[in-house]
């Protein structure tokens, strides 16, 4: 007889439960994430034994929402967001129960960062004409390949990666999805200096790297419906993460223009009331995706927010620096480093505005991403496609 899945007032009994055995201020950050996982308090909506209950998944706030009132530690989602926001669903969906139980609680922790090895030099925007190659050897892989714009590769355990294994036949037909270790031989990480000054991207060079095939996440040429899954998570992930009202960008150039009065121009009041609306607009469209999404996966609705996301993030980011006049000029520090997470809110308006001009390209382009919205969510005519039954191989390359 199978257990009713738990309403709103039984999570908040057993999070009061939890935090009345788990001293949030006492002990080790780790353990405490670790209990929080096995108590199905981590993904309330996953299933009993991968960190959650079975629950709605609208009730996810309100149980994240208890546990930082009580101070509790969390496991650090700005480091870890294509762990949380992009693996972790895929190896839900396509995973072994073995996957499963050996990756999603050391992704929920933090204990093991994610990397996405997607793109390629001569496969960015097109990703089913990428060319890393996995050939099967007995019962493991070996591919080669780069990968490039690898976020976070040089802080990371593990990848989640598709590669070409069948080269005969439509280039969206011949991909497979692996889960790769990024500890193994022949991985070779390399970073690469951005606008900023920093290097949170790499480009990633796989040189006969074995990966064992269970390591293989859904069936052998199944890569395309894999990847899928995760770049719908990816959009939702970047353009739909919960925020209150004036949180993110615009919240710190209202506060500018609040503390400032002597920047303001009629013109630029103008500029700031739209930014602000925008914003809001997207939040409250937010909201609505995330509603939907307690009824199953993410769509191409997500494409949307995404896009809202990059065009709102330059255009504040923009005015800000109009804002400051000669002072936007400035940049702090061109040091080159490789960094643990992106922070827009807290750090230089010069940084804001020269990485804001990223977001437009991670995640899926906003060329793309118009493209998807106008096929799949509006119902508009697709773009001719002449490669669409030609096989890989007989690709231009």
């Amino acid at each position: 007889m199978s257990t009713a899945p738990p309403d709103a007032e039984e999570l908040e009994r057993r999070v009061g439960e939890f935090l009345a055995a788990h001293d949030p201020s006492a002990g080790e950050p780790l353990e405490f994430l670790r209990a929080r996982f096995d108590a199905g308090l981590a993904w309330v909506h996953y299933p009993e034994g991968l960190g959650g209950l079975g629950a709605p998944r609208s009730l996810q706030p309100a149980v994240d929402r208890a546990f930082a009132e009580a101070g509790a530690p969390t496991n650090h989602p700005e480091r870890n967001g294509i762990g949380l926001g992009m693996a972790a669903p895929t190896i839900l969906a396509f995973g072994t129960d073995e996957q499963k139980r050996r990756f999603l609680r050391p992704l929920w922790t933090g204990e093991e960062v994610w990397c996405q090895l997607f793109s390629e030099p001569g496969a960015g925007s097109d990703l089913a004409a990428l060319g890393t190659r996995a050939v099967r050897d007995g019962d493991a892989w070996t591919v080669n390949g780069q990968k490039v714009w690898t976020s976070m590769a040089h802080e990371a355990r593990w990848a989640i990666l598709v590669t070409r294994t069948d080269p005969d036949v439509p280039k969206h037909r011949g991909m497979t999805y692996f889960v790769c270790d990024m500890t193994a031989p022949g991985v070779e990480v390399r970073p690469l200096r951005q606008i900023t000054g920093e290097a949170e991207f790499n480009e990633v060079f796989l040189t006969d790297v074995r990966i064992p095939d269970e390591h293989r996440l859904g069936e052998v040429g199944q890569g395309w419906q894999v990847s899928t899954t995760t770049l719908m998570n990816e959009r939702v992930a970047i353009g739909g993460a919960r925020s209150p009202r004036e949180g993110g960008m615009i919240g710190v150039v209202a506060a500018l223009w609040r503390d400032r009065p002597e920047l303001r121009t009629p013109d630029l009041h103008d500029a700031l009331l739209r930014a602000w609306v925008e914003t809001e607009a997207a939040r409250l469209t937010g909201e609505r995706l995330r509603q939907q999404l307690t009824a199953g996966q993410p769509g191409p609705e997500g494409s949307g927010a995404k896009l809202a996301f990059a065009k709102i993030n330059q255009e504040v980011s923009g005015l800000e620096l109009e804002l400051l006049g000669e002072d936007g000029l400035r940049y702090d520090d061109w040091t080159m480093r490789r960094p643990a997470e992106v922070d827009f809110t807290r750090r230089s308006p010069g940084y804001r505005y020269l990485r804001a001009k990223g977001n437009s390209i991670e995640g899926g382009t906003s060329e793309i991403l118009r493209n998807i919205i106008a096929e799949r969510v509006l119902g508009l005519p697709g773009e001719i496609r002449v490669d669409k039954d030609v096989p890989w191989k007989d690709l231009p390359k």
